[in-house]
């Protein structure tokens, strides 16, 4: 009987102890993880489009430093299949690059551009804020206005504001969809000089005194810009095409 009793007690001390299981691991992790990680990522995924960390900070408990949040939020995404990323100035959920094969099927959409376009583009996001006049005189040939409609519908440029100067034209710059499309956190991640000869683009002899541009795609209007009038925000803003054809388009 003795020891019968002892194993029994045995047995009920085995049966009370707890196991430590993934589940129960897990459990403390999350119990020690700060909670504004978890409001984060309750905005960021609910969100039908990235937010800007001001907007962030006004959800969340007063004190939060969401910055260092959402850069350790990104840490611990770095690694999944969902990545969170910095477009511009604000934030978001991304499927990570490696595994964007899966999505392309659904998501590829074809866009086409004219040479015109492509080298438009480019002067915009290397000279913003810039007007079309300007492009102008950059590419040596006269821009349709059509060109212009077709990048303000990729969403890849935006209006800024209107030059001060007689006929106060409008200025233009990227928008957060170039930046998106072409995979950058900010416009200053273009490729520099040395960047553009080493992949081919530029070739080896170019003129003296060449350079290519600093690009910046900071939102405040310059001193020698001005806010956009009523209206120049409705859809199909381009500047209206001239009576007169224009010539040299390419």
């Amino acid at each position: 009987m003795p020891s019968a009793a002892k194993k029994l007690v045995i047995v009920h001390s085995d049966e009370q102890a707890p196991e430590q299981t993934s589940d129960t691991v897990e459990t403390v992790e999350q119990a020690s993880r700060p909670e504004e990680l978890r409001l984060l990522e309750a905005l960021l995924f609910a969100a039908g489009e990235p937010l800007d960390e001001a907007t962030m900070a006004r959800a969340l408990p007063d004190g939060t430093d969401v910055k260092a949040s959402l850069v350790a939020l990104k840490a611990e995404y770095s690694t999944r299949g969902v990545n969170l990323v910095k477009i511009g100035r604000k934030w978001t959920f991304r499927t990570a690059d490696d595994l964007s094969w899966l999505l392309t099927k659904n998501v590829t959409e074809t866009r086409k551009l004219s040479r015109a376009a492509v080298e438009t583009l480019a002067i915009v996001a290397y000279h913003q804020p810039v007007t079309r006049a300007e492009i102008e005189e950059i590419r040596g040939v006269a821009t349709a206005a059509g060109t212009l409609d077709v990048l303000l519908k990729t969403g890849w440029i935006r209006p800024r504001g209107r030059r001060k100067s007689p006929g106060r034209p409008i200025t233009y710059g990227t928008n957060e969809a170039f930046l998106s499309h072409f995979g950058l956190e900010e416009v200053a991640d273009l490729p520099g000089l040395d960047e553009l000869k080493g992949s081919g683009l530029l070739e080896g002899n170019m003129p003296t005194g060449f350079a290519v541009p600093m690009p910046s795609d900071d939102m405040t209007l310059r001193d020698d810009e001005e806010p956009l009038d009523p209206g120049d925000l409705d859809f199909g803003l381009a500047p209206a095409p001239t009576a007169e054809p224009e010539q040299g388009e390419k």
